[in-house]
């Protein structure tokens, strides 16, 4: 049984995670939006280092080990964490003081914006499909689609492994697609852009739930605010 000692009083807990002031981790508490391992907490109540605290439905980050970062992927870097050939990996850009995996994929031949985490939680919430956090692409493709082909891209297209979900899908300048997607499947743009008889040039993810950094330059990364990790978990919430 857990003793007394290792129980601290919920609103310090908030604090000390830098959501709130303890003031304003009260008024949290009092209203309900806290929950203790699912169950509302009130005011006076305590927690271990082994509770969920979540605000809500968000879990409250309490571990400083955790890391993310935000990386823009160059082409021909691997969206893996390791590579039996020994080539360049994503793992290989970001600093190895902890060990962390990225956060799904973009294809070799395809650049932009991923995440890179220790963070189990995140990285489930990001990748499973009920989730279906948005993700933004810039595809420049050979020609310039139909208003019919751009529709197609809309409504879904028959591919072998089924029929892709509905996405946002406009033409900004003439050859450049920009593209919404809620799913994630292997090589998923490409392939939809071959469908349409448009295949991909060049592909760029832009935006990952809320995330963008047009500032990152291919090669470069930095870590994620607090702040940008919660709209995350908040993206998974609402999608």
């Amino acid at each position: 049984m857990t003793s007394e000692e290792s129980q601290e009083r919920l609103q310090k807990i908030l604090a000390r995670s830098g959501l709130a002031s303890r003031r304003v981790s009260e008024d949290l508490i009092d209203s309900g939006r806290v929950t203790i391992n699912g169950k509302v907490a009130t005011l006076g109540d305590k927690a271990t280092e082994f509770d969920q605290i979540e605000l809500d439905g968000i879990p409250v980050l309490r571990n400083p080990d955790l890391v993310h970062y935000l990386l823009h992927k160059p082409r021909t870097v691997l969206s893996t964490a390791s590579d039996p050939e020994g080539r360049e990996t994503v793992v290989d850009l970001v600093p190895s003081e902890a060990r962390v995996f990225p956060v799904g994929r973009l294809d070799a031949d395809s650049e932009g914006l991923i995440i890179l985490t220790n963070d189990g939680d995140l990285t489930q919430r990001l990748t499973h499909p009920s989730f279906g956090v948005p993700k933004e692409y810039l595809a420049h493709v050979e020609g310039v689609p139909s208003r019919s082909a751009i529709r197609r891209l809309r409504e879904g297209i028959e591919l072998e492994d089924g029929m892709t979900s509905p996405a946002e899908v406009s033409m900004p300048q003439d050859g450049l697609l920009r593209i919404v997607m809620h799913e994630g499947r292997n090589r998923q743009v490409r392939r939809m852009c071959d469908a349409v008889g448009h295949p991909v040039l060049r592909l760029v993810r832009v935006r990952i739930g809320p995330i963008t950094d047009p500032a990152l330059s291919a090669g470069d990364w930095r870590t994620m605010t607090r702040d940008e990790i919660y709209s995350l978990y908040e993206a998974a919430i609402n999608s």
